[in-house]
C-alpha cells in the first residue's frame, strides 16, 4: 500500500520527517510536501502560475505550490495513481474547530477525501503555548508520530463515508499524562479581531491580521473541549457544508415560488 504524506510547516519539518518514519512499517510512503512554510493557506490550488516539483531524496518531493497542490501533484504527476492513503502533518500547533477552514495541513487531507481516499490530519497542541507563540517546551513529535499511526493502523479497515477525513488533534504531553482518546465534534474558536496597522521605511501603511486566542465554545462533544481536557481529539470532517434543519426550513417556505424580475 502507498502512502501518500504532505504538510503545511514544509518539506524540512521535524513533524513530517517522524510522520513518514513512523508509517513506513505500514506502507511504501511518498513525501510531498511545500518547499517552505504554507501555514494558514486553507484549501487553495495554484491555478494561475506554473508550480515546479524537486527531488529531494527517495521518496521525498517538495513543491512550490499549496499543501492542496502537494496532493493533487502527487497523485496525478509522481504517483500516477490513487495512493492508499493519505496523511497530513503532524502540523506544528492546533487544528481545532473553526480554524480547520483556514489550515493548509487539513485542506490537504480534505483534497484527499475530495477524492474518496482515506484522508488524515494530525496536528499536536501545546497547550501551554502563549499568544505570542513562545514555547514552553518543545514540540514532542516522535510521541505523536507514534499516536498516529496507531490511529492509522486502527482504522485501515474501517470504511470513510464519502468525502470524509480524520482530523486528529494530540496534546503536546508526556504519554502518561494523555487522558485517552475521544472521538469529537467539530468545535468553535474565538479570537480577537484585531488589525495592527504600521508604516514601512517610505512611510507607508501596511498591516497585521489576526488577534490572540481567546477561548472556545463550551461543549463536551467538541474537539476543543477533549483537548483542553488533556485527550486526543478526533474529529471526523466531510466536504458537505449544508445545514441541514436550515435547508428543510427554506425548501418548506415559499422562497422557491419567489417571482423573479421581468
Amino acid at each position: 500500500m502507498k502512502i501518500l504524506i504532505s504538510n503545511d510547516d514544509g518539506i524540512d519539518s521535524p513533524g513530517i520527517a517522524a510522520l513518514a518514519n513512523a508509517l513506513s512499517e505500514a506502507g511504501e510512503v511518498v513525501v510531498v510536501a511545500p518547499h517552505r512554510e504554507r501555514s494558514t493557506s486553507g484549501h487553495s490550488l495554484t491555478l494561475h502560475k506554473p508550480l515546479r516539483i524537486f527531488h529531494v531524496d527517495k521518496n521525498r518531493y517538495s513543491t512550490t505550490g499549496s499543501p492542496a497542490d502537494c496532493i493533487y501533484l502527487g497523485i496525478r504527476e509522481i504517483l500516477k495513481e490513487p495512493p492508499g492513503l493519505i496523511v497530513s502533518g503532524i502540523n506544528r500547533g492546533a487544528n481545532l474547530g473553526t480554524d480547520v477552514h483556514y489550515s493548509g495541513t487539513v485542506a490537504a487531507a480534505r483534497e484527499g477525501a475530495l477524492m474518496n481516499i482515506p484522508s488524515y490530519a494530525f496536528s499536536i497542541v501545546d497547550l501551554r503555548q502563549t499568544t505570542s507563540n513562545a514555547l514552553n517546551e518543545p514540540y514532542k513529535f516522535e510521541m505523536a508520530a507514534q499516536v498516529a499511526s496507531r490511529i492509522v493502523r486502527m482504522t485501515l479497515n474501517t470504511r470513510f463515508p464519502k468525502h470524509t477525513l480524520l482530523n486528529v488533534n494530540i496534546p503536546n504531553l508526556e504519554p502518561d499524562k494523555i487522558s485517552g482518546i475521544r472521538v469529537t465534534r467539530q468545535g468553535f474558536r474565538y479570537y480577537a479581531n484585531e488589525v495592527t496597522r504600521r508604516k514601512d521605511p517610505r512611510g507607508k501603511d501596511y498591516y497585521w491580521i489576526g488577534g490572540a486566542y481567546m477561548g472556545f465554545e463550551k461543549s463536551e462533544l467538541s474537539d476543543c473541549q477533549a483537548i483542553q481536557e488533556g485527550y486526543i481529539a478526533i474529529a471526523p470532517l466531510t466536504i458537505d457544508c449544508t445545514h441541514n434543519e436550515f435547508y428543510s426550513v427554506l425548501k418548506d417556505s415559499s422562497l422557491e415560488e419567489l417571482p423573479l424580475p421581468c
